[in-house]
């Protein structure tokens, strides 16, 4: 009986996150908003849904293959989710309007397609010092 009311609550709050995604993919206004929905709040309601399914049966090799499909989830979604978001900067994908900062706007070469060191690299960090040091 317990086990039942614990797999509910999983099932429903694991549903809710998904609501949750759909309808930030829906709502959001650009591709970079869309995609961080579909990422965090997907990811978190197949967990949730995944739990539910290792509470519901209780066996150990439903329970092992579950947290395996979860350590899945979490290593392949940022993964995916970095190379959507880079592709579609390199493509040109527009910002929203409300967008205040792109940090890559002065740093990323789209011919090249390489991320120049900035002021928060520490090579350069290190370079400026030592210039600052020889004047």
């Amino acid at each position: 009986m317990i086990r039942e009311w614990i797999c509910a609550i999983l099932l429903v709050s694991g549903a809710l996150f998904m609501f949750v995604a759909a309808l930030g993919v829906v709502r959001f206004p650009d591709l970079f908003t869309r995609m961080h929905t579909a990422t965090k709040s997907a990811s978190f309601g197949s967990v949730l849904m995944l739990c539910a399914v290792a509470v519901y049966f209780g066996n150990a090799w439903v329970i092992f293959e579950t947290i395996l499909v979860i350590f899945f989830i979490f290593l392949t979604t940022p993964v995916g989710a970095h190379m959507i978001g880079r592709v579609a900067y390199l493509l040109g994908t527009p910002l929203w309007e409300g967008t205040v900062i792109d940090e890559l706007q002065d740093r990323y070469h789209i011919r090249k397609r390489v991320l120049e060191s900035g002021p928060h690299d520490p090579a350069t960090q290190a370079e400026n010092k030592s210039k600052m040091d020889t004047t």
